[in-house]
């Protein structure tokens, strides 16, 4: 594993902790998980992929939310992870384990449909 790819990883995990430790916007509601995190080579960038569910539509609005906590989760950064500067964030909404929900439901409603014409 690469410099980058353990800076990667850890930034994902102080991330999460950072915002389920309790962010105070009310734009940012649900369950909010890390899925990813991309830094660039030097590390002044980091894109966040976050996976939000119970926000109803309201995804965008609890992305604004944390774009607006920055500050909030840099400094908690700041205190777990010695690097020399902390990497702009930029939050993206990965709707990767929504679609699996569904696409799972889908299935689910197949296999139902299917053992119920067979009976």
């Amino acid at each position: 594993m690469s410099r980058i790819e353990r800076i990667e990883a850890e930034l994902a995990k102080q991330i999460a902790i950072a915002i389920s430790d309790g962010i105070k916007d009310p734009r940012v509601k649900g369950l909010i998980s890390v899925t990813k995190v991309t830094v660039d080579t030097e590390l002044s960038y980091a894109k966040v992929y976050v996976s939000i569910l119970g926000a109803d539509g309201e995804e965008e609005k609890v992305i604004q939310g944390l774009d607006s906590a920055q500050g909030y989760i840099k400094s908690k950064l700041r205190k777990t992870m010695r690097l020399r500067a902390m990497p702009e964030l930029h939050f993206v909404y990965d709707d990767s384990i929504a679609y699996g929900i569904y696409m799972n439901q889908r299935l689910s409603e197949i296999v139902k449909k299917d053992e119920d014409a067979n009976e």
